[in-house]
């Protein structure tokens, strides 16, 4: 599991991130309505929905904004009526890259994920061609400023389930879905706020790839992620932290 750049996938996305505040929002905003949709809009017994609204606040969103969106999944306001879809697809390397998506428009949606692969390199599989490689899991990484001893003693009364170390210097942990937001809750309470955290799509196993494929496999994930109805994108890549100075 201890890929060598975990650490500078995170800054990458980061800055990415940064630099298209307004595509977050639209995405947050997507993943309230739906949740809603699904489970209710009471956070309380609706996990999906307090996971999201605790993306949205972490991302400075206005309450009334996140109220407005949880409205609309409930059907006490008007809005779009979003799919969920999930597309798999193979990435320079042989890399496995799952892209989730919600989209009003399903034809859209598939016409611009395909043109994204063909473009980088890639090709868009068929249903089940790589999702057996991921499961869903909470995950946490910390920076290289985190006592490693201490951090684990903290994860093991939380509840998480592995911490992973990377050569990077950065931390990894692992928790299953459902544990997600109180396992935080408890890690910040502990003194240790994440880099980033997230319920994600983690491979089971790594393609190790040389630094030209990895920088491609960036630029087609940073396409995808580019789309109007991605929610998110996963890969099983594993990257040297040399990639990203390509890019």
């Amino acid at each position: 599991m201890a890929g060598h750049s975990k650490w500078a996938n995170i800054k990458h996305r980061k800055a990415a991130q940064d630099a298209k505040r307004g595509k977050i929002f639209t995405k947050i905003i997507r993943e309230l309505v739906v949740a809603a949709k699904e489970g209710g809009g009471d956070p309380n017994d609706n996990p999906r929905l307090r996971a999201a609204m605790d993306k949205a606040l972490g991302a400075n969103m206005k309450k009334d904004t996140i109220e407005k969106a949880i409205d609309r999944g409930t059907g006490n306001a008007e809005g779009d009526n979003y799919e969920e879809l999930t597309y798999e697809g193979y990435g320079p390397g042989g890399v496995a890259i799952l892209v989730e998506c919600m989209t009003d428009n399903k034809n859209r949606t598939v016409g611009e994920v395909r043109h994204a692969f063909t473009k980088h390199g890639g090709n868009l599989g068929t249903n089940g061609s790589v999702a057996y490689l991921f499961e869903k899991k909470g995950q946490f990484i910390f920076g290289d400023n985190v006592e490693e001893e201490a951090l684990m003693e903290a994860a093991l009364e939380a509840g998480a389930e592995d911490l992973v170390a990377h050569d990077d210097g950065s931390f990894e942990l692992q928790t299953a879905p459902e544990d997600f937001l109180d396992i935080k809750e408890a890690l910040v309470k502990a003194g240790f706020k994440p880099e980033n955290a997230e319920v994600s799509m983690l491979p089971s196993t790594q393609a190790e790839l040389d630094v030209n494929d990895g920088a491609k496999v960036i630029r087609l994930v940073d396409r995808l992620e580019e789309l109007d109805d991605t929610q998110n994108v996963y890969t099983n890549a594993d990257i040297p932290s040399e990639s990203y100075d390509l890019v």
